[in-house]
């Protein structure tokens, strides 16, 4: 599948992105709301993992 390099990068760029966003929001509702801003950390660090399975598919081809 001559696709497939492209497809790894772009996911490994769309989960960063969204790991990202749940640090992003963790931060600012942490004073509000401190159980849903450490749920999306902990929603952040799945994501790292999963990032990082990508990074080491990519690198295998």
């Amino acid at each position: 599948m001559e696709k497939l390099p492209h497809l790894l990068k772009h996911w490994v760029e769309h989960t960063k992105e969204h790991r990202e966003r749940f640090e992003e929001v963790a931060r600012k509702i942490e004073d509000t709301n401190p159980k849903v801003a450490e749920k999306l950390r902990e929603a952040a660090e799945k994501y790292r993992e999963v990032e990082e399975i990508l990074k080491e598919a990519a690198n295998m081809r």
